[in-house]
């Protein structure tokens, strides 16, 4: 990492649920939380629990130096909704296989 910036995973404990429109995209109760220097905390949720059968890739793809190549997903009226880090970096491999929504219910 660089200096000053951190990164850490914990397992959370809230359920998180994923709305858009009328869909539940995705509900768990597993989610990893992963809070970045600079950034809101961010849900990751299991690959499991995220109503991939809606979710079409997209072309999108963005570099993070901390935690690698991420892919992006997408509905009709939602461009690049969900992400996931296919191939993440060592120091946040706990990611692999969950993704992350802009827009998560926390309770």
């Amino acid at each position: 990492m660089a200096e000053g910036h951190t990164i850490t995973i914990e397992q959370g404990e809230q359920r998180v649920r994923v709305v858009h429109g009328e869909q539940v995209l995705a509900e768990s109760s597993r989610p990893l939380v992963l809070r970045e220097t600079g950034c809101p905390p961010r849900y990751y949720i299991p690959g499991e629990d995220v109503r991939l059968d809606l979710l079409t890739p997209s072309d999108t793809h963005t570099y993070c130096p901390f935690k690698g190549t991420a892919s992006y997903w997408s509905l009709p009226d939602a461009k690049d909704l969900v992400w996931a880090y296919p191939e993440p970096k060592d120091g946040v491999a706990r990611i692999k296989g969950h993704f992350c929504f802009y827009e998560v219910e926390v309770s």
